[in-house]
């Protein structure tokens, strides 16, 4: 499979992905590897008293992390992504432990480089869970291959 190249890619396109339920062993999982061992994360009797979610709530980077997969799955960049360059994350609701998250992509911005083998590609993602409420919004640039010299 190959994803699009920089030369492929139409601004103002979008892309959906499959969605993905967020179970409470993911959260667990995650807070453990990264260290992220807070009571939010971790004790249920502290997030039942004190969290104002009454849930596991997932971490952003953690919904983040997923969100990236996902878009990975899709194949839209499989073989051409060169590199992830950065960009800006808005948390704008929880995900909790049972949603389910899916990502809309958009393509929002391309620009050549100095480099005629790469470009550089701005992306719109929103990530819905399943009642389609906004979870996250991602603004974030990729250094995609371009196509080869024929």
């Amino acid at each position: 499979m190959q994803g699009l190249t920089w030369d492929d890619h139409k601004i103002g396109a979008t892309y959906q992905t499959l969605g993905r339920t967020v179970s409470e062993t993911d959260i667990v999982n995650f807070v453990n590897a990264v260290g992220l061992i807070e009571p939010l994360f971790m004790d249920m009797e502290y997030v039942k008293k004190e969290s104002v979610f009454g849930t596991r709530a997932a971490p952003g980077t953690l919904t983040f992390a997923l969100s990236e997969g996902l878009v990975i799955q899709t194949g839209l960049i499989h073989g051409v992504a060169m590199a992830w360059l950065g960009g800006e994350v808005k948390v704008v609701a929880p995900v909790l432990a049972g949603d389910t998250i899916r990502v809309e992509v958009e393509i929002a911005d391309k620009r050549e480089t100095k480099k005629p083998d790469r470009g550089i590609v701005t992306y719109k993602h929103r990530v819905f869970n399943q009642r389609g409420e906004t979870v996250m919004e991602l603004k974030l640039q990729r250094m995609i291959r371009r196509k080869q010299a024929q």
